[in-house]
């Protein structure tokens, strides 16, 4: 296996340190070549002065002067701003881009790691979900390799692998249910940002823990999964698996099922994205045959949970709508995180966002790029 020099999009985000404990584990495979992050300057100078990558990055332009200034006489390029992230991606310097980065952001600079031929282990559902059709024509255009990172889309992947032509039925996406899968329709109306940050299985991010909890994060992974497995609509179904253990399955034409089971730990598929087709060692804890003996699933409730219905209704609209709903959720996350309208609003300013953007059949990334300002602006008119 030759030695990978990877690019993490978002280093001091939850995948983006995963991704580097995974490469402390593996030096003699892999090794940090880019860095890049949003506003966390100071992470992002204990990480490069950590692992000493060629390029570090920090999207927030203020924070240059700080971060050039921790790093000066060290070996080490530094930039700002969402462009220079955007262009790093076709450094010949970069072998395996981890597009960790949340949200819209991410967009660029994967179209730009498609151009340039670059394996891209896709941790940024939002790309697709916002461009999918758009990133798969280039990505075939460029014969360029997308893994997923994403533990339900890397265990579809994973039990994919070897089947060649055979035909799948449909896949399984398990969620967790997030923190309030047990409640009722009462005790949703009161939720706080507080109580929603609390997630019962995977230590995420506050955007991607909302998600959760509103089960828009299971919506945005549909959109994801239909996309990375040319898939229709009808075959992709999701259970509620509070366990976390079973991340995906994947039913064939002969009534089959394959799942891909472990403990809940993002490491192993951030590792399998990096290292495949090869499987390397891990010193990851291991999953026992008592782990499984209580495994428990049971379908999502739509009535308590409307997000997960908007983000199908979007994939069978197709055009820009599931870019209308990406843009609508964002703006309805932060608002919901700065306690500016409640839990159960999120779902209702969404809806009304896709209902007032205008629908384009096959949009251009310029499209995308004006649908996503258009649709939040009028978001953050609707919640004022």
């Amino acid at each position: 296996m030759t030695k990978q020099r990877i690019a993490i999009l978002g280093s001091t985000g939850s995948i983006g340190t995963q991704t580097l404990d995974v490469i402390s584990q593996h030096t003699d495979k892999f090794e940090a070549s880019v860095l890049t992050a949003g506003s966390n300057a100071d992470l992002l100078i204990e990480q490069a002065r950590r692992y000493e990558p060629d390029t570090v990055i920090i999207a927030n332009e203020e924070k240059y002067d700080y971060l050039q200034a921790a790093l000066a006489g060290l070996p080490i390029k530094v930039y700002a701003g969402a462009e220079a992230i955007a262009q790093v991606v076709i450094s010949s310097e970069v072998d395996t881009v981890v597009t960790a980065m949340v949200g819209f952001a991410g967009l660029q600079a994967t179209v730009n790691a498609v151009k340039a031929k670059k394996r891209i282990a896709l941790a940024n559902k939002e790309t697709l979900v916002v461009a999918g059709d758009l990133i798969t024509r280039l990505a075939m255009e460029y014969q360029a390799e997308i893994i997923p990172v994403d533990s339900e889309h890397s265990a579809i992947f994973q039990c994919l692998v070897g089947e060649g032509q055979n035909e799948l039925e449909k896949i399984i996406l398990t969620a967790s249910g997030g923190a309030f899968r047990d409640k009722t329709a009462a005790e949703l109306e009161k939720i706080t940002s507080k109580e929603a940050l609390k997630h019962p299985t995977w230590n995420m991010g506050a955007k991607i823990t909302i998600d959760s909890a509103t089960l828009m994060n299971k919506g945005l992974e549909v959109i994801e999964a239909k996309w990375l497995f040319d898939l229709h609509v009808d075959q992709i179904d999701v259970m509620v698996h509070p366990q976390s253990i079973v991340h995906s399955m994947v039913q064939f034409n002969d009534g089959s099922v394959k799942a891909q089971m472990g403990l809940p730990d993002m490491r192993l598929p951030i590792q399998y994205a990096l290292s495949f087709p090869h499987r390397i060692s891990s010193n990851f804890e291991r999953m026992t045959l008592e782990a499984m003996m209580n495994l428990t699933f049971k379908a999502p409730s739509k009535d308590l949970f409307p997000c997960l219905d908007l983000a199908y209704e979007a994939l069978r609209q197709g055009g820009n709508t599931a870019c209308v709903m990406n843009a609508a959720n964002e703006v309805a996350v932060a608002k919901f995180l700065e306690d500016k309208i409640r839990f159960n609003d999120i779902p209702k300013f969404i809806e009304k966002t896709m209902g007032k953007v205008a629908w384009i059949a096959q949009p251009s990334l310029e499209d995308y790029f004006a649908c996503d300002k258009e649709s939040r602006m009028l978001a953050s008119e609707l919640m004022k």
